[in-house]
């Protein structure tokens, strides 16, 4: 399946929509492709561009799909795609476990705490009784060793995991999927807090609020401290740039 890409500042998005995306996923998984994917909203695009690091590398990942409603109306005032809605990570996930339990394929979990996997396994096992879990990794939150990689490496191939679902939080889960394509024969998934929400342990925004771009907000309001300064400052750099390349330089990039 093809799709066309579209520079956002520096990331290029994927025109594509949950069923597109989902498939375009599956098909890599079956055939254990080490395909890389990520739901990047306004903070890992902005994150992209703030972080050398990152940004060199976030076009390594095949797959990148406009998480955030703010990047989807931006995507579509600079080259009027016409994207009827995001493709929100957590969502996306549902569609691809979705499509992954009618083809019994094989799920390993890569990321996040012992209590919040425990949970997400359970709601996989509920929902989708087919897919077959293969392996679970608890995050060390911190960077593994060269040993310690070589050693995930083998044990996420030797599991036959088709699909790796990584939840380590923006950006280290991108850095993980792109570091890791053509060492993992897997489709892999950046899909941050998708864990935690399917898992019961973080309460996701009311739809209204996700559909009028408002989920930073009700975040926010749940944890001010820790995400005051990155909300206030990306949306801004957001804004300031949008504001920008739509007014001034009248191009996206």
């Amino acid at each position: 399946m093809t799709f066309k890409t579209y520079q956002l500042f520096l990331p290029k998005y994927a025109n594509v929509d949950y069923e597109l995306a989902s498939s375009i996923i599956l098909e890599n998984a079956i055939q254990r492709n080490s395909f890389g994917v990520s739901a990047l909203a306004v903070h890992g695009l902005i994150t992209s561009i703030k972080d050398k690091g990152l940004g060199s590398i976030i076009n390594e990942i095949d797959l990148i799909v406009p998480d955030g409603q703010p990047v989807r109306w931006a995507l579509n005032s600079f080259y009027n795609l016409g994207m009827k809605d995001r493709v929100y990570g957590p969502e996306l996930t549902l569609h691809v476990l979705r499509k992954a339990n009618q083809q019994e394929l094989n799920v390993y979990l890569f990321g996040s705490t012992a209590t919040t996997l425990k949970k997400f396994q359970e709601f996989i096992g509920k929902e989708f009784p087919k897919v077959k879990l293969c392996g679970v990794h608890v995050d060390r939150f911190r960077e593994a060793t060269e040993e310690e990689d070589v050693r995930d490496i083998q044990k996420i191939n030797q599991s036959g995991a088709n699909i790796v679902l990584v939840g380590r939080g923006c950006p280290r889960q991108e850095y993980w999927v792109a570091n890791h394509k053509g060492k993992v024969n897997a489709a892999m998934m950046a899909v941050g807090a998708a864990f935690d929400f399917h898992a019961g342990t973080v309460k996701q925004a009311p739809s209204w609020m996700q559909n009028n771009g408002l989920e930073w907000l009700f975040r926010l309001i749940q944890e001010p401290k820790r995400l005051f300064k990155r909300y206030f400052v990306t949306n801004s750099i957001f804004i300031f740039l949008f504001l920008k390349y739509r007014l001034i330089l009248r191009r996206p990039y």
